[in-house]
This record gives C-alpha cells, structure tokens and sequence, in this order.
C-alpha cells in the first residue's frame, strides 16, 4: 500500500513537472540583444526580453492607451505640472526587494545622468523635481505642462536602487525573471512568483532563441520547435497563413518605420537641399511593393496607427523626381554624383533590401551611395555615437507625437543623432508639448510634420503592418502596434 501510494506521488510529481515544461512558451526572434540595459539599449531585440522584465509607472496597451503599471493611482495638479503616484501595493523585484519610492526616484536619476547615455533623457528633460510623498508615492514636479508625460512614463523602467550591471543581470519588477542567457543562442526567462498581480503570469516561462534565418523561424513554428514568433514579415506571413496547420496570425498597423537617416552636421547633409533631394529621389510606393510585399503605406513623420494625429503622406517632395532632385544639388553647390557612405543594420534582412532600393533610386537622382552593411553591435555603436553620413534601419514610434519629435528632432534630443538643430521646430514641439488643448496641439504637430517632412534628417520610408505568428495552442495574446510583449503576461498554452 505504501509503495504504491509512493508511486502514485511520483507519477503526479512527473505529470506536474511536464506540465510546467509545457507550459514555457517557445519564442524565435530574429537577433540577439547586445545588452539588457533597459535605460541604455532601445534596439526591438532588446525591447522583446525586457518588456517581459521590467515594468514603469504606466504602461501602453495594444489600443495605445496609457494605463496603471507600477502605480495604481495618480493625481494631477490644475495646472498640469505636478504629478503625485501611489506606488503598487506588493511590488517586489525579482531579488525579493519590496518596490520602494527611492527606487522610482534612483530610476529616475539614472535615466537623466549624462554619465548614463540613456536614449530617454531627454523624455524627463522637464521634471524640474522629483521626491516620496510617504512611504508609498512619488511627487514629480514639472517645468511645464507636458501632454504626453503619462506616455512617456512607460519607458521608465524601474528599478532597484543602486543596481549595477543590468546589462547581464536585470532585475525588474515584471511577470517574469531572468534566468539564463547562452551568447547568440538563447534567453530563458521564468515566471515570477511573487508578481503582485493575482494569478499572473499563467506561463512557467519565456525561452528566446535567437535564430537569424527568417526560414528556420518557420520551419521550427510549423513543426514545433518554437510555438510563437513575434515579428514575421509580409511573405513569411502569407505564407504561414495559406499553408495552414492551426499557425494564427494577428496584424496590427505598425508604429515602427524603415528609414534613411542624415546627419545633419556633416556634408553633404549639412544641406537641407540635400536632404529634400534625397526624399525626391525615393519611390516609397515601389518599397511598398518590392520589400513589403504591399502591406504598408509610405511614411510620414507620424504613422497612420496614431488616427488623431497623423497627416497623410502627400509632402511634395514624396512625388518622386529624378530631375528635381539633381536640380536641388545643384542648387545647394554640389556637381553630381554625391558620394555618399550608408551604414545599413545587416542583421535585418528587409532593411538590407530597402537599402539597396534606395540605392538603385538615387543613383538616378544624382547620388552614388556606398552600402556599408554592419553587424547590429557595430551599427548601434556608429549610431549612438553619430558616426555617420546616413544610414538605413528600423525605428519605433511612440504613441504620442512628442514621444518620437522631442527626443528626435529637437535640439539635444537624446536620440537626435543626426545633430539636427531648427530653432522654429524646437520652439513648436516646446509649445505642443506644453499645451492641454488637444486641437492647438493638433496644428502644431501638423506644422511640425510638415518642416520634418522634406528636410529633416529622416527620410521616412515604410510603416508596415506588422504581424505575428502562433501555433493554435497559444491563447490570450494581442499584438501591440509598439512591438511589447507585455501581452505576454495574460497569454497562456492549451492544455
């Protein structure tokens, strides 16, 4: 009787252990992160891991809302510039440390210390304070009125204070927590069981392989080996979709954008000319079709997932002319072909190809550009440190305009790379950025898309629809236009 007692305790013991297995999502994406710094690396390889991670104040939700994270509550002064939170009650991080005030104050700090480099510091340029209200609030007052503080509050990863080397060893307060990462191979995540949000995550755990090959991402979905994948492009989704199999597909418009970016500070982009004339060069409706298969429209400095504020793209210079745009370097002193170096992020395969269609079409309007293909550790060193004359890559949104135009285009930035200064446009962002009306701020982003449009330091190209597949055990997901996993927390495998 004992024994088979003994016996009948051990075979739960196996069913319970395969059915935690089981309940470990397969993930293969495309690259892997060079670092999990969630203040420091903003590259989509790192966005997929530590949106699972870490978590901020607030969060965006896949209808582009800002919603409670971290803080449970808040209050917001008459005049719009002082922000009172009440901390979430239960929030620990990963090493078991209760959520503390200080630690959103440390977060804060660190994100706004030069010393750091953090893309986001421009984002928190206009708290002019932050300190605990008790034991459970965060008081942030700011300079000015901002519209979009609330957003821009859900790229604020909290965490520990004092924390060192996130890079290798994140701490956060997310559904779930690092485990183990093997060099270019693979990321496991397991679940956090004291996440403070009842009954979530349903799943034991998250396992990222890394594997370059788009191909192989779908043999393994059809065949099992991975059961969800968070980003396919157009042709691999068409044809997961028509061969069948119970693979799902979700769509969603996306708030990224493929891109040549300019840097303003040195020839021959120093010209504005030069910029428009590389916009005239460019048949964006032709990359719609050859790279993106036609599924995506031609991008304006806002997509078209942001209804309330984006313009179409019907800018004068996006009616391509060879002509005119030879006419325009001329205008600006220079005799055609302008030699021109592009660093293009090679670990992507569409940016490559829209690479080297932007190539074949300026080389008709007066440009002779070299690709320079780099691995993506290169590519995002060259970038942050401005080491360009152009490049072409992906770059995300944000669901307000102010969370892409401030910290791209305005004088001192932090992600304005390009080294792009125009008094008029920082003044109109500055304003929009303060104003509580959402019509005035409407006319102003209009103004601004407008001036960016032609001759700024971002030739828009692509918004495509983006698209995820899953194999039809994988229940609960939504895909996010921002490209998060955070839907990941409410997803879970049929049994």
């Amino acid at each position: 009787m004992r024994g088979t007692i003994m016996m009948g305790c051990a075979g739960a013991l196996l069913l319970g252990i395969a059915a935690a297995q089981a309940q470990t999502l397969k993930i293969a994406t495309d690259q892997s992160p060079v670092g999990l710094d969630p203040h420091v690396a903003t590259a989509f390889a790192t966005q997929v891991i530590d949106s699972n991670i870490y978590e901020g104040l607030t969060a965006i939700d896949p209808d582009l809302h800002s919603v409670p994270a971290l803080a449970q509550s808040w209050t917001v002064s008459q005049d719009g510039t002082t922000y009172v939170f009440r901390l979430r009650r239960g929030a620990t991080f990963h090493d078991g440390k209760a959520l503390t005030p200080q630690d959103v104050l440390a977060s804060l700090a660190r994100v706004r210390d030069p010393k750091t480099g953090s893309p986001f510091a421009s984002r928190f340029a206009m708290v002019a304070s932050a300190e605990a209200d008790g034991a459970d609030g965060v008081k942030i007052v700011l300079s000015s009125p901002s519209a979009s503080f609330l957003a821009q509050l859900a790229s604020l990863a909290i965490v520990p204070e004092g924390a060192a080397d996130l890079a290798r060893h994140p701490d956060g307060t997310g559904p779930f927590k690092f485990r183990e990462w093997v060099p270019n191979a693979s990321i496991s995540l397991e679940k956090n069981p004291s996440y403070w949000q009842a009954g979530l995550p349903f799943l034991s755990g998250l396992e990222f392989s890394i594997v370059p090959e788009a191909a192989t991402r779908e043999i393994g979905l059809r065949g099992g080996t991975y059961q969800f994948l968070p980003v396919v492009d157009a042709a691999t989704a068409t044809e997961l979709k028509a061969g069948g199999g119970g693979i799902q597909i979700q769509a969603a418009q996306d708030l990224a954008y493929s891109l040549i970016g300019m840097n303003a500070a040195v020839p021959p982009f120093d010209k504005p000319e030069v910029r428009e004339a590389l916009n005239t060069a460019i048949d964006r409706a032709l990359i719609v079709k050859a790279a993106y298969f036609g599924y995506g429209t031609p991008a304006g400095p806002l997509s078209p997932a942001l209804k309330d504020w984006a313009l179409p793209p019907d800018f004068p210079c996006y009616v391509p002319d060879p002509e005119r745009a030879k006419a325009l370097l001329v205008k600006a002193g220079l005799t055609p072909p302008v030699k021109v170096t592009m660093n293009v992020l090679g670990s992507i395969p569409l940016v490559v190809d829209i690479a080297q269609i932007v190539q074949a079409q300026a080389a008709k309007a007066g440009f002779d550009i070299t690709l320079n293909v780099q691995e993506a550790g290169k590519f995002i060193q060259d970038w942050r440190a401005g080491n360009f004359q152009a490049f072409a890559s992906l770059n995300s949104g944000g669901p307000d305009p102010d969370d892409y135009f401030g910290r791209t285009f305005q004088t001192g930035g932090a992600t304005n790379v390009y080294k792009y200064s125009n008094p008029d446009l920082d003044k109109l962002l500055t304003a929009a950025r303060a104003s509580t009306d959402p019509a005035a701020r409407r006319k102003m982003y209009d103004e601004a898309q407008r001036m960016l449009a032609c001759t700024g330091p971002v030739a828009h190209l692509v918004y495509g629809t983006l698209f995820a597949a899953m194999r039809a055990d994988v229940q609960g997901y939504r895909i996010s236009p921002t490209r998060s996993l955070w839907p990941l927390r409410e997803t879970r495998l049929a049994q």
